[in-house]
């Protein structure tokens, strides 16, 4: 159990000027392909998980595409420094990482808290971004949403990764994908009691308490916005809210709830494929 603080703060108000808490850390990363040779498609995870979330969306795009995935702090292999942080902290690694690999421009994409970084990344630094996709991602949460989302908070302080994954594994399933997979819920609740429960607890404050809706507009790539058709936390109408204050385009994957890069990576791989070309 973490020996985080169990307060849970209101959402955040985050101004468009970065305030990060912590010095940018030196993130573990792994590249395919050439980025110096085209456009690279950067991947970001979400909260609990790691860059081989993505091994099935990857192993479906044509060989050679160049993609640069990498572990936020306090998840896999890249360091956790001492808490608390904020959406910026999560934001200045992603752009040193950036700087450190000479990339200047990528198509930038992310996953459920990996969405909310590449969203201020791309309101911040709009210079880094080509083009923008967003999946499972919140924005514009709803009084009863945040309740939602606090008390969820809340059950991670007080009963660590693993407890949380235990009353949360149906939320992120489909109950198709859990018959099918009968060994996913215990494999998810095994992978989640080795998390880092301090820095776990750090990022999904985070998650819980970050909403950039409000910047949305200031977003100037492409953008295309997906979740799920019964993703709980980042419901279809946060997908058309981030589509619509961008311009963008907004997919709802059928019968899915949050974990669409394990149960649709064919749907992923496709609609990212469209859209970054």
């Amino acid at each position: 159990m973490t020996t985080d603080s169990s307060d849970s703060p209101a959402p955040t108000s985050v101004g468009i000027q970065a305030r990060p808490l912590t010095p940018a850390v030196e993130l573990h990363h792994r590249i395919e392909g050439d980025p110096a040779a085209d456009v690279p498609v950067v991947l970001i995870h979400g909260v609990g998980s790691s860059l081989a979330s993505w091994d099935d969306v990857v192993g479906l795009w044509p060989a050679g595409r160049p993609v640069v995935r990498y572990d936020l702090r306090g998840h896999g292999q890249s360091p956790a420094p001492a808490g608390p942080w904020n959406i910026d902290d999560f934001a200045a690694d992603h752009v040193e990482l950036l700087k450190r690999l000479g990339i200047g421009k990528a198509h930038t994409v992310g996953f459920s808290l990996g969405g909310l970084i590449a969203q201020r990344v791309a309101a911040v630094h709009p210079e880094l971004v080509d083009t923008l996709v967003v999946i499972g991602a919140v924005a514009g949460r709803t009084d009863q949403e945040t309740n939602a989302v606090q008390q969820r908070l809340r059950m991670v302080v007080e009963e660590g990764p693993a407890g949380a994954a235990r009353k949360s594994v149906e939320r992120w399933y489909s109950k198709e994908y859990l018959a099918e997979h009968p060994e996913v819920a215990a494999e998810t609740v095994a992978r989640m009691a080795q998390l880092d429960a301090v820095a776990y607890t750090h990022a999904y404050r985070v998650l819980a308490t970050t909403d950039l809706a409000d910047q949305l507009p200031r977003i100037m790539a492409p953008v295309l916005a997906m979740t799920g058709e019964h993703d709980a936390g980042s419901p279809p109408r946060m997908s058309r809210l981030i589509a619509e204050r961008t311009h963008g385009r907004c997919v709802v994957l059928s019968g899915a709830r949050h974990t669409v890069l394990q149960e649709r990576p064919d749907e992923i791989a496709k609609e990212i494929e469209l859209h970054v070309r």
